[in-house]
């Protein structure tokens, strides 16, 4: 059985959508890959394509714990894996004026004073966990090395407690938003899934099953737009989470279409730069992307 309870790529498709996700054929192929294989699953691709999102959905389908390992610059050894609680050890070595070093040490370097952070929660859980390591990229190379002993063989080494390993090995998701390369040897330890904007269809779907309430035509309308926005050259294209946020606004408006007074109005909720804006604004021609819907 693998780390996850997914009978095959199929099943996959249909826990994620019962779990509001919908998934293409490539992504639930290879998440039934890696639950079956026990390998980590590096998604990487643009910001806004849902990868956390995936995470989130399979601990869902799953119906698993959610362990996040957040990345950003700076993070150590300590933040990822874990760390003794100083304060509570410094009260317990002042408390301790009648017993030996020894018996003190052994009691200060117990469980009672460990704090484990993300990655040695993960090994040490013993019902189904997805390990969430998000935004891999903004951590340092020496985070890369720390998950490459981490996820190689599931076992963390504590010197004052010993080795230990995971009992049940979690589901791991990398995800990645490829601000920088990741080392060769990481990615030689995972699975790849590149996930980029859905196609129409798949982003029609996934908006409908968002905001139900929201006119067919309405939706069929709003997601060409999006499109046309992605193909602009703007610092930051929409992502499937705006599509959603705009299919809401224009719910809450109570819009019956989009014409282009709704949009100048409402395009800062898909579009968060000046800049953006401006050039969607003077450039998209909207005519014509909406005789295609």
């Amino acid at each position: 059985m693998g780390t996850m309870p997914f009978t095959s790529v199929e099943d996959v498709k249909q826990q994620l959508a019962d779990a509001d996700y919908l998934a293409s054929d490539a992504i639930a192929t290879t998440v039934f890959l890696a639950s079956e294989l026990g390998k980590p699953l590096l998604v990487e691709g643009p910001a806004g394509t849902g990868k956390t999102e995936l995470a989130r959905a399979v601990a869902r389908a799953a119906d698993a714990a959610l362990v996040r390992l957040q990345c950003y610059e700076g993070v150590d050894e300590a933040r990822a894996l874990y760390e003794w609680n100083h304060a509570k050890q410094l009260l317990r070595i002042t408390a301790a004026r009648d017993e030996s070093w020894e018996d003190t040490r052994t009691d200060v370097f117990s469980e009672e004073f460990l704090l484990p952070r993300p990655l040695l929660t993960a090994i040490r859980q013993t019902e189904p966990t997805v390990l969430l390591v998000d935004e891999t990229d903004k951590a340092d190379v020496e985070i890369e090395g720390l998950l490459l002993e981490v996820l190689g063989d599931f076992q963390v080494t504590v010197p004052e407690l010993g080795t230990i390993t995971a009992s049940r090995r979690p589901f791991v998701v990398l995800t990645s938003n490829a601000t920088r390369e990741l080392s060769e040897a990481l990615r030689r330890r995972c699975l790849f899934l590149h996930v980029g904007f859905p196609d129409a269809d798949l982003e029609e779907q996934i908006v409908r099953l968002k905001v139900p309430e929201l006119d067919d035509v309405l939706v069929t309308s709003l997601v060409r737009v999006v499109d046309a926005l992605r193909a602009m050259p703007l610092r930051k294209a929409p992502s499937v989470s705006e599509s959603v946020d705009w299919a809401r606004t224009l719910l809450t408006l109570g819009a019956t279409g989009l014409d282009a007074d709704v949009v100048r109005r409402t395009l800062n909720v898909v579009l968060k730069h000046t800049h953006d804006i401006e050039r969607a604004t003077a450039g998209l021609d909207l005519d014509t992307v909406l005789a295609s819907s």
